[in-house]
């Protein structure tokens, strides 16, 4: 075997492998003996016909592809071995001819990350947390919503009613919808079941059948209805209004306060609590970004396709899809299109990943199994299902993948420490 390489930069090596003649030859002779076990030639029991007689029934090529499917790893093997490269996953294979035997194999390896200066990175104080009155009041009317309770009422739809409907519609001249006694929320900003249409129920009175036309819009996730008319027959069968408890000591009771003012100031703290959380995380994004900006990354493209890959998967779990091809099929897009629009997130993500991996090693972050334990015992007890949960984060990965976790927040709090700290040496020093 002939080895010679060739840095393609990004860390990426090829290397132009050529095998010997011998090398070769005792592929095609394994090959050989092992297809003849495996192909029924006539007049020959399995294992018997000559190779000469095997080449003439099966082709020159299928031999060659056979042998070259186990002698390209083994030289491969080989040559990686005998020039010292530790590849961080499988390489990119090109045969480039077969007489004789030239294939290329592109190699991914470990990233290279420079931190830059980060002991000189400098933020500003985190700005006091402070709550404006009608938070504190909005929160408290959110809390109202959620305790109102649905009630019947005699008169026509409004906004924000909850009524129960029969439904039919067509669009473009087709059948699409038919249902009888759904729920539907009429909020004016519902794009469901298509845009525009809770607009059109106030006014309906109770088994009354309301018909109107509306045009889907362009940016309608199914692509087949984009532009046509739609045609909507409703009938409302019942009508109901959410009515709110009152602003009391009696509601602050349920809630488990001893009345309004305690009520009040423990939402107060809680929102505090919550502003100075959303600060805190904003100054570790600043924190990370600027490490980013003074830190030089170089990467092999194989991580970056990995990245998308899985953000494509997450973005489809998050939207309520099983499978990749279902999100594609929903929203009209190609793989590559929705690849492409993911390229950019993907490489941020990607690059911020990889300085905190950096950074964690030049501190020395490390997580304990206690640690682990701790975090997996309180996703536990939050869990409904317990059993389940525990039988969940007791795999492997799942574990590492918390450790994961926990380590990545402990190095940006250390960064966030290191960011603030110079900024207090700063003006004790000044």
């Amino acid at each position: 075997m002939k080895v010679n390489t060739e840095n393609l930069g990004n860390c990426q090596i090829a290397l132009n492998i050529e095998a010997e003649a011998s090398e070769l030859d005792k592929s095609l002779d394994e090959a050989y003996h092992h297809l003849v076990n495996e192909v029924s030639i006539p007049g020959f029991r399995k294992g018997k016909a000559p190779r000469a007689i095997l080449v003439q029934h099966i082709g020159k090529k299928t031999l060659l592809d056979e042998a070259l499917e186990h002698l390209v790893p083994q030289l491969y093997k080989q040559a990686i071995e005998s020039q010292k490269i530790d590849p961080i996953a499988g390489p990119e294979i090109e045969i480039i001819q077969t007489e004789p035997v030239v294939f290329k194999a592109v190699v991914p390896l470990k990233p290279e990350v420079k931190l830059g200066d980060y002991h000189s990175l400098k933020l500003g104080p985190s700005p006091r947390a402070e709550i404006a009155e009608k938070e504190i009041t909005a929160a408290i009317e959110e809390f109202r919503e959620r305790q109102g309770a649905w009630v019947p009422v005699d008169r026509p739809v409004e906004l924000g009613d909850l009524v129960t409907m029969d439904i039919q519609a067509n669009v473009g001249g087709r059948p699409w919808l038919n249902h009888k006694g759904i729920l539907y929320e009429v909020d004016k900003d519902s794009r469901s079941p298509v845009p525009g249409f809770a607009s059109n129920l106030p006014g309906a009175e109770k088994n009354k059948e309301r018909t109107f036309s509306l045009t889907i819009p362009d940016d309608y996730p199914i692509k087949e209805m984009r532009g046509k008319e739609g045609t909507f027959k409703v009938t409302v069968t019942e009508i109901k209004v959410k009515q709110l408890p009152e602003l009391d000591d009696e509601l602050a009771r349920s809630a488990g306060y001893d009345n309004l003012t305690g009520m009040k100031k423990k939402v107060a703290a809680d929102l505090r609590a919550q502003a100075e959380a959303r600060n805190r995380l904003e100054l570790r994004q600043k924190a990370l970004d600027a490490l980013v900006e003074i830190s030089g990354v170089k990467y092999p493209p194989i991580l970056e396709d990995e990245e998308i890959t899985e953000l494509l998967r997450d973005e489809t779990r998050r939207l309520g899809f099983r499978e990749v091809a279902d999100y594609l099929k929903k929203t009209g897009k190609t793989k590559e299109e929705l690849r492409q629009e993911l390229c950019p997130i993907a490489k941020k993500r990607l690059i911020q990943r990889l300085v905190l991996e950096k950074l964690a090693e030049e501190e020395k972050i490390e997580i304990s199994s206690s640690e682990v334990d701790n975090k997996a015992n309180e996703i536990i007890n939050n869990a409904e299902d317990k059993e389940n949960a525990r039988q969940f984060l007791a795999l492997p990965q799942v574990k590492q993948s918390i450790e994961q976790s926990l380590r990545t927040q402990k190095t940006l709090d250390r960064l966030l420490e290191i960011a603030m700290g110079n900024v207090e040496n700063k003006t004790k020093g000044g």
